[in-house]
């Protein structure tokens, strides 16, 4: 992918992705830190019905256990040499995982952050450190998958190879799994055990 610098000369975004991997990530986790945090103006948004609102819980855990399946089924892809298979299960995944936190974002701009409804030894030994740990890993594989898929996305399949990306991946989707599985356990604990 190539773009061209103010003075003509082509700028190749495959010699730049550190820098737009630190870009999207800093755009990425400002809007989530905006909605979360309550900074971004729920005004602008429009409402949805209710029942649009109260769906989204639901919905996201099912996102939740088919990007858990996509991401499982990519990682066993590349192991059998399917190339082809991985980018799109890949690819998939990262969809999964906007749709999430677009979703997510939305409701929690409108409505806050839903309250633990169970007992308070229960959300202060097993709610809060769970939903922690299922945060900070979702923020830290931010600029993990965006590195992966910029690499992906700027070479041949010879060069990924080379490079990092296969190492990076590997923790990546680690990471991305158990902050995945943890999520669902976050819905299980406010929605269905609650």
């Amino acid at each position: 992918m190539t773009t061209s610098k103010p003075g003509g000369a082509p700028l190749d975004l495959r010699e730049r992705v550190p820098e737009a991997t630190a870009l999207l990530t800093v755009v990425s986790l400002a809007l989530v830190f905006a909605a979360a945090l309550g900074v971004f103006p729920s005004g602008l948004l429009p409402r949805a019905p209710e029942a649009v609102l109260d769906a989204i819980p639901p919905v996201n855990a099912v996102v939740s256990l088919v990007a858990i399946g996509t991401i499982v089924a990519g990682w066993r892809a590349i192991r059998r040499g399917n190339v082809r298979r991985h980018a799109r299960l890949m690819t998939t995944s990262f969809g999964l995982f906007a749709l999430f936190l677009v979703l997510y974002l939305y409701r929690v701009a409108l409505l806050g952050p839903t309250p633990f409804p169970g007992p308070a030894a229960v959300e202060r030994f097993v709610y809060l450190p769970v939903l922690g740990i299922h945060v900070l890993l979702a923020i830290v594989c931010v600029p993990l998958l965006y590195y992966v898929l910029l690499v992906a996305a700027t070479r041949p399949t010879a060069d990924i190879y080379g490079s990092l990306h296969p190492r990076v991946g590997r923790a990546a989707a680690s990471l991305w799994l158990v902050s995945f599985s943890l999520g669902v356990v976050v819905y299980a604990l406010l929605y269905v055990v609650y």
